[in-house]
């Protein structure tokens, strides 16, 4: 039952707009509207193609109290196969970014490693001195306060305290091994630039909006 209704409601999702729609006006229409939208909106990454014309038959004929043109056993079989397609489908396009994700990095450690200022350590971890501070190293068993940002080699930005508005506190032994090692090196006061490749990251897995073998970028200032 429970995959029927996700599969459903994935396919709900890839109706494309009608041009010839009118907008919404009455409040039956924009109760319609925002159902259909929301659920496209919520769905849309999980069946990124869909054959149209039957998934507005079937729509049509249920909402008519038709009988089906398939058995339920067949909608059943379809469902679950269709399902599995998109499982795999999704697994090849994960595996083929991962290898890009990894060759990208690679390129991108190599050259960034060759910039002035831009220092290379034996685990491969690369920093630039932004602000050289004059206070006390910590050690990888004493908790910091930092300001920070992370960004992907895009540009993207997957998190920031400065956004937030407050900085945050944390032991230095519980972070990724990029952090451990790089904050170690930073005088308090200091504000440093870490290109960390994914190996002292998150890895073949990711996490969260991290893409798997992804190279980081942080700013860093130690604050405490």
């Amino acid at each position: 039952g429970s995959l029927i209704v996700v599969i459903g409601a994935s396919l709900a999702a890839c109706m494309p707009p009608t041009p010839s729609a009118k907008k919404p006006e009455s409040v039956d229409e924009r109760a319609a509207y925002s159902i259909g939208f929301m659920t496209g909106k919520s769905s849309s990454a999980q069946a990124p193609s869909l054959n149209v014309e039957q998934f507005a038959a079937g729509f049509r004929d249920a909402y008519a109290k038709k009988s089906s043109q398939i058995t339920d056993d067949e909608m059943k079989a379809s469902l679950m196969e269709f399902e599995k397609k998109l499982r795999a489908e999704a697994m090849a396009k994960l595996q083929k970014d991962s290898t890009e994700a990894s060759s990208k990095g690679t390129s991108f450690l190599a050259e960034n490693g060759k910039k002035p200022g831009v220092t290379t350590t034996a685990s491969g971890l690369q920093y630039e001195v932004i602000t050289a501070g004059k206070g006390a190293k910590p050690a990888a068993t004493d908790t910091v306060k930092v300001h920070y940002e992370g960004k992907l080699l895009d540009g993207t930005v997957f998190d920031s305290s400065l956004k937030r508005g407050e900085p945050v506190s944390f032991p230095l032994n519980r972070v990724i091994p990029g952090w451990t090692e790089g904050v170690q090196l930073m005088p308090v006061g200091s504000k440093y630039k870490f290109t960390i490749p994914a190996n002292l990251a998150y890895g073949d897995q990711g996490a969260g909006p991290i893409p798997p073998n992804s190279v980081l970028q942080f700013e860093v200032e130690l604050l405490e």
